[in-house]
């Protein structure tokens, strides 16, 4: 069974953000698919346990981004 959360970035501006923020988050452990919406900033991470918000803040930091 997988989770689904969604969050939202901001910050992101194009195309490079979005694979920036994708690849920090595929490297979460757990962490299954990533789906990022450029134009609103929603990332939806599907993995297989609940993601803490430490997590997903900490990868999508390490991208240079920031979470709402």
């Amino acid at each position: 069974m997988s989770n689904t959360s969604t969050w939202t970035v901001t910050g992101m501006t194009c195309g490079h953000c979005v694979a920036s923020v994708t690849e920090e988050l595929q490297e979460v452990d757990g962490v299954q698919d990533v789906a990022v919406t450029l134009e609103t900033g929603e990332v939806v991470v599907t993995s297989a346990e609940p993601l803490t918000r430490e997590a997903v803040e900490a990868a999508v930091t390490e991208a240079g981004y920031q979470l709402a």
